[in-house]
């Protein structure tokens, strides 16, 4: 087992994605069912309330005895441990997290680590940033892998990031000078979900580091070259062909192939395929009013939904496209929460819309919407995962002397 250390949990794409045992669409309309991974969450954290309960409901963890997601800001509890009032777990191999990307996204403000957002919501007391900042929340991240020494680290986010000034290589730095012997970062890398399975325009930048410490020396020396071996690159490589040629390379899902077999909303016994927004068709100068083609990957899933997810189909005098559907009959509606699940690759048997049950709280279509449209696909978190978990025995393992 390989214990993982997750912050900024959400709802858990990235946790799924390390994990595996979950059923994804891999080539066509081919469903595999992707086998568990060595990897085991052992620790979760988010400030989402709602989060917290879809996570706990999916991974069938919810008792009273369990404590492996905690919620609340990741601030307060590296406060709380450093005068001795929370422990985080020992024997931590891996931390991961996607530090918030709303200071950096293309969609925001970009005001970067110059945000005055808190990191519990809502503005900072103070107009001038701090280390509290929403945008630095990275640094209490780092933090953490100070305090639990992993062996490796894997973080998240927008791929805005990269050209807002020189942002990329300060969390660079920042991650490199943790402990006493530093972490070995690879340059961060980014990813385009399409290449690897997910049927939609998603691009995040990832960064991992090493502990210097737990390397072999072989893998010492590789990571450190300017280029990389292929084999010990610790990025995946791509599956399916999107921003990437190659032969054996499988074809882009697409938006069609990943919403195959859903019935519509009014007939559907999934709640999370009932529910969808139901605002109105606003004009192609907002955000969010265009019609997802089904003969190609979708446009990213949004976190700020309502009016910014978008249309399943149109109306023809909106400008749909899919007149077949709309000659059935089929109405003018925006994509619904499992579709939008679908587009992330999230599983079907992942629950994000359900009433109260078993005394704790129910989940809405509103905040599903967010927690999917916040994730980090599945499936790329598992491409990711499974890289690590191939390399893991090149990395920390005994060396060859023969």
């Amino acid at each position: 087992m390989i214990r993982v250390l997750s912050l900024f949990s959400g709802c858990g794409g990235l946790d799924l994605g390390f994990e595996g045992n979950f059923d994804a669409l891999i080539n066509g309309n081919n469903w595999q069912h992707l086998p568990k991974t060595r990897f085991t969450t052992i620790f979760a954290n988010d400030i989402n309330p709602d989060a917290r309960i879809a996570w706990l409901n999916y991974f069938n963890k919810f008792d009273a005895s369990n404590d492996v997601y905690k919620l609340g800001s990741i601030v307060n509890f590296v406060k709380a441990h450093k005068v001795g009032e929370f422990s985080f777990p020992q024997n931590v191999d891996i931390v991961t997290g996607g530090f918030p990307c709303q200071d950096f996204s293309i969609a925001g403000k970009r005001l970067g680590f110059k945000s005055s957002k808190s990191h519990v919501g809502g503005k900072h007391c103070s107009d001038a940033p701090t280390e509290e900042s929403r945008g630095k929340l990275y640094m209490w991240m780092r933090e953490v892998i100070e305090i639990t020494r992993p062996k490796l680290f894997v973080a998240e986010n927008v791929k805005g990031l990269t050209n807002l000034d020189n942002v990329k290589s300060i969390i660079e730095n920042d991650f490199r000078s943790v402990g006493d012997n530093g972490y070995l970062v690879v340059p961060a890398k980014i990813l385009h979900a399409a290449n690897y399975g997910v049927p939609q325009s998603r691009e995040r930048v990832i960064f991992i580091g090493f502990n210097r410490s737990h390397l072999n020396a072989r893998a010492l020396h590789e990571l450190s070259m300017p280029t990389i071996c292929p084999g010990f690159d610790p990025y995946p490589p791509p599956t399916h062909e999107y921003t990437k040629k190659g032969n054996n390379l499988l074809p882009p899902i697409t938006v069609s192939e990943a919403l195959a077999g859903l019935d519509e909303p009014d007939i559907s016994n999934d709640l999370s395929q009932q529910r969808y927004s139901k605002a109105k068709y606003m004009g192609k100068h907002c955000q969010g009013q265009t019609e997802v083609r089904l003969d190609d990957i979708a446009p990213t899933i949004r976190a700020e939904h309502h009016g910014n997810i978008e249309f399943r189909r149109l109306s023809l005098e909106n400008g749909g496209k899919h007149v077949s559907e709309l000659e059935k009959g089929l109405i003018e509606r925006r994509l619904t929460v499992r579709e939008c699940a679908r587009i992330q690759t999230f599983p079907d048997d992942y629950e994000f819309v359900f009433p109260p049950k078993n005394d704790i709280k129910g989940v809405s279509a509103s905040a599903a919407y967010k927690l999917i449209g916040n994730a980090v696909p599945p499936l790329l978190g598992y491409a990711i995962a499974k890289r690590i978990e191939e390399n893991w025995e090149l990395y920390f393992g005994e060396e060859d002397t023969q």
